[in-house]
């Protein structure tokens, strides 16, 4: 059984407030695989195809098996110009389709927290943090994956802060892991800052802490302890409610 645009409360090429919640979620993402839109519509992989497919006649989104699995959903230059974002519309790079799923996974998982929601906690993804740059981030500068972000008043015990989450597939060196720690930690500006303010003296770390998850095959030799006490701490961090791990 399928979703019609009847079911649904949409004339054709109308979009309902469910569409633009989740157009905007895959703008942010990059590319989105149709059993994680199912997620974020709430619905059957079944609805979910009939929705991207009501999205691609419209003309806000393409869809192709790319990779592995099921079929990846992304964002034309109308579907991004309907939600209002400033990105360049292109499908996702075939190599970079792991990484994509790793993070919209750790996305997903820490949205289901009923702590998380309660808060008003918002993910800000690696490409909003890249648009806010103009295209100006340093080949050197390190981008996370994306930030969460705990509001002020929040009953949250992270009330206030701002997180950078890192989502790790392929083994770093300890070497170049322990560089974007500190170059994470060490940031004080906002993304897209001016230079001089990106590591200001004496000024407040932009980040309380790093949410570090990391596949089996990250974790390098001599360091599997500390592999997995990050992780574990991450996990913790994204579970307070005792609602679960976050995922990879």
């Amino acid at each position: 059984m399928t979703a019609s645009r009847e079911e649904r409360g949409a004339a054709p090429g109308q979009l309902t407030e469910r569409d633009i919640a989740a157009l905007l979620f895959v703008a942010d993402m990059y590319a989105v695989q149709l059993d994680q839109l199912a997620v974020v519509l709430s619905t059957s992989q079944t609805r979910a195809g009939a929705i991207a497919l009501d999205w691609r006649r419209s003309g806000y989104a393409e869809s192709a098996r790319i990779g592995p699995g099921r079929p990846w959903v992304w964002l034309t230059r109308a579907g991004l110009g309907a939600c209002g974002l400033p990105y360049t519309a292109t499908s996702p790079a075939l190599s970079r389709l792991a990484h994509l799923r790793a993070v919209v996974s750790v996305r997903l998982a820490l949205e289901a927290v009923p702590g998380y929601a309660a808060a008003g906690a918002f993910w800000r993804g690696e490409r909003r943090l890249r648009a806010r740059t103009g295209g100006r981030a340093g080949l050197r500068e390190h981008i996370p994956d994306a930030e969460v972000h705990w509001p002020d008043g929040s009953s949250a015990d992270f009330a206030g802060e701002c997180w950078a989450i890192e989502a790790e597939l392929t083994r770093k060196t300890v070497a170049r892991t322990a560089t974007i720690m500190r170059e994470i930690l060490a940031r004080t500006g906002d993304y897209g800052c001016p230079a001089a303010e990106i590591r200001l003296p004496g000024a407040a770390a932009r980040h309380a802490r790093v949410v570090y998850l990391c596949s089996p095959a990250a974790a390098y030799p001599g360091a599997a302890s500390r592999a997995s006490r990050t992780e574990t701490t991450a996990r913790r961090c994204a579970s307070r409610d005792n609602a679960g791990e976050v995922a990879v």
